[in-house]
């Protein structure tokens, strides 16, 4: 298997992934803290979406593209436009949801910022792995 459907076949796995820990937080936490992971996760799960789509993307180009994903989403909301969508539809509501909250801008910052680490700690590791199998 190639590099690209390696990275291919992780983030689809770490996609799955997140999106259990995001129904583990809902069903096992309550309130603020809940509402905070659910939204460095979403984020977390664009980032994921966008290594999907471009595997070689590095992770700074990756976090930005989903933080300003995550942030326009969420200045959508200021707008009726998702309110009135997630009305209609449990999807539109998970992917758009329906209320601005300022305080979510830094929770995806967060998520970005995590998912920029972890996937910059998993190249060095692939890097050093794949040097130490030349040698």
């Amino acid at each position: 298997m190639g590099p690209v459907a390696r990275t291919r076949t992780v983030a689809c796995a770490v996609a799955v992934f997140t999106v259990a820990v995001g129904v583990g937080v809902r069903v096992a936490m309550a309130g603020e803290v809940a509402k905070y992971a659910g939204d460095a996760l979403y984020t977390v799960l664009v980032y994921v979406l966008v290594v999907l789509i471009a595997p070689r993307v590095r992770p700074p180009v990756a976090a930005g593209v989903a933080l300003l994903f995550s942030a326009a989403v969420e200045l959508f909301q200021l707008t009726p436009i998702p309110a009135e969508l997630a009305r209609e539809s449990v999807a539109m509501r998970l992917v758009l949801g329906s209320t601005f909250n300022a305080p979510d801008l830094l929770w995806y910052a967060v998520g970005a910022a995590l998912s920029a680490l972890v996937h910059t700690a998993a190249g060095r590791s692939a890097a050093r792995t794949a040097g130490a199998s030349v040698e």
